[in-house]
């Protein structure tokens, strides 16, 4: 893949189209909070059929999985099995349609990126976890309200003392009572987690003194909002990303029924909390790419149009050789970046993911190459760039988050070299 399909060009204009007329009106809401993002995500999803096309997928996959169920307990031969699909990857609700979420992400994340960042999150990580390791019952329970974005959810994996160390720094923890187990800790820098309808939350499991805190076994329950016990506190005060609500999640003794531990048993076939979680970084990770490259393209499309309309002594800016050595190195980072974005999407198509430490490394590039283009867009508009109504300040301020979410880069270049050195 070198360019966008024809495909690709009609969903970006009628997506364009929607983020002039719903999204951009609505900036200095969604910028201060006032306003949330999560009508907007339904309403964009409503118009484009992404619910009821997601819905779909999700609901043909649960019947084919209560079809095998069925025959297994009835011990009837299981239907044969299709010639698999190398190009097919049932790990996303987006599956087959990673060129439309690119589109998506990277339009809506080059005029208000907090949209992304609930919407992902909540679908992403939230719906992905339960997919890849709940039981039927319990994706029958939760997945296709998070999918459609009737409901919102929160994955909650951070906390205070542990944001790069999450599992070895890891607090929160269940202890064994009965049949059901007790929650008690704290998390933070949780997306949607002041308004989250499901949490999905990582604990550790409390098996007494005689194995260290840090090696304990890692379990992953699904909360619903309202529990006795569990408290959502309010939106953070942020630099950046003002419209994806962030704040704190308290467990005060949470009863939690076995039905609640995603797959309903400790030894879980795909390893302990851990493992979904280190899945869930490298989609994390690749979808911090596509954001890149959406503020990237609109800082570029800004600072074009405004070093050919700018004067400064009779003639426009864009004439100067150093504001052309910023506009020469924004469309470089362009490239690099769309190019990222394309590999992942060709290596997707062909059932070859990125590694983690490959997804580490395109987080860490192209986050830095944002915020640096982001910053440029704000030094080359002058004093106008540092005045909200031309926007780049907000751009700056939002790509910023990158170089933080989903891993600090600090973190990345750990993984980056991992996964060289291994």
């Amino acid at each position: 893949m070198f360019e966008w399909s024809e495909t690709d060009e009609m969903i970006r204009g009628a997506v364009r189209t929607f983020i002039d007329k719903e999204v951009r009106p609505h900036l200095d809401e969604l910028d201060s909070g006032e306003m949330l993002p999560y009508p907007v995500v339904r309403k964009l999803f409503s118009e484009f059929g992404i619910d009821v096309m997601i819905g779909e997928t999700v609901e043909k996959m649960l019947a084919k999985q209560r079809a095998k169920e069925e025959a297994l307990a009835a011990g009837e031969p299981l239907p044969e099995k299709p010639k698999k699909d190398k190009k097919a990857d049932g790990g996303s609700p987006f599956s087959g349609q990673e060129s439309l979420m690119a589109v998506l992400i990277s339009e809506l994340s080059g005029v208000c990126m907090g949209l992304v960042s609930s919407m992902g999150v909540s679908i992403g990580l939230g719906a992905t976890t339960i997919m890849s390791r709940g039981t039927l019952a319990q994706k029958e329970r939760w997945l296709t309200d998070i999918v459609t974005m009737k409901k919102v959810a929160a994955w909650a994996i951070t906390e205070p003392d542990s944001g790069s160390d999450a599992f070895g720094g890891m607090k929160t923890y269940v202890k064994r009572d009965g049949e059901d187990y007790i929650l008690n800790g704290q998390k933070t820098f949780i997306t949607n987690g002041p308004f989250a309808d499901v949490m999905v939350v990582y604990a550790k499991l409390d098996e007494g003194d005689g194995i260290d805190k840090r090696d304990r076994k890692v379990l992953t329950f699904v909360l619903d909002k309202g529990m006795e016990g569990l408290t959502q506190g309010k939106p953070f005060k942020k630099m950046g990303l003002h419209s994806s609500p962030t704040g704190e999640l308290f467990f005060d003794n949470v009863r939690l029924s076995k039905d609640r531990l995603l797959g309903e048993t400790e030894e879980h076939k795909g390893g302990d909390g851990r493992e979904s979680a280190r899945s869930s970084f490298t989609a994390e990770r690749l979808g911090v790419a596509f954001m890149s490259l959406g503020i990237i393209n609109e800082c570029h499309r800004l600072c074009v149009d405004y070093a050919k309309n700018r004067t400064l002594w009779g003639q426009e800016i864009g004439r100067f050789q150093l504001v052309q050595l910023k506009l020469a190195k924004m469309e470089v980072a362009r490239i690099n970046v769309q190019n990222m974005v394309f590999n992942a999407l060709e290596r997707s198509r062909a059932g070859k993911p990125p590694s983690l430490a490959e997804a580490s490394a395109m987080k860490l590039y192209s986050s830095e190459a944002a915020t640096d283009v982001a910053m440029e867009a704000v030094q080359l508009f002058g004093g106008n760039g540092y005045m909200t109504e031309y926007r780049v300040e907000q751009l700056a301020r939002d790509a910023k988050s990158l170089m933080i979410y989903a891993g600090s880069n600090e973190i990345q270049v750990t993984h980056v070299a991992k996964g060289l050195l291994a």
